[in-house]
């Protein structure tokens, strides 16, 4: 069975996504980068790891969930979590999109809550 490994991220809306990046920085000591969030490397051993990312308060990027965040799970089989899915009837945001970060394939909870599935590179 395919299933998830890790946290891969939380993305989330702000009012000023900068100003409050400088914030955490600030006070918490986050290494924000120029992208405008933070990239957590965990175990070595292990592909992948975690983001903390403000977006702008309008971002369509969680569409079509209202929520004002959106997780990212990470999937040790990308392929075998999406025919799970079809198989127990989940609605999918398409098919399984490639790019230079990994696998990624997006879905919705039963709560609205926009969900990411990402398969790490090799």
């Amino acid at each position: 069975m395919a299933k998830v490994t890790g946290l891969g991220g939380i993305f989330f809306k702000a009012r000023d996504p900068a100003a409050l990046a400088d914030w955490y920085a600030q006070h918490l000591g986050l290494q924000v980068e120029g992208w405008g969030g933070v990239r957590f490397d965990e175990d070595p051993a292990r592909p992948g790891y975690t983001l903390w990312s403000p977006f702008a308060a309008d971002t369509t990027y969680f569409a079509p969930s209202t929520q004002p965040y959106m997780l990212n799970f990470r999937v040790d089989d990308l392929d075998g979590m999406f025919a799970q899915l079809q198989a127990a009837g989940v609605a999918t945001d398409g098919d399984i999109e490639d790019s230079e970060y990994g696998r990624f394939l997006r879905i919705m909870d039963p709560e609205g809550t926009r969900l990411e599935l990402w398969q790490p590179p090799a």
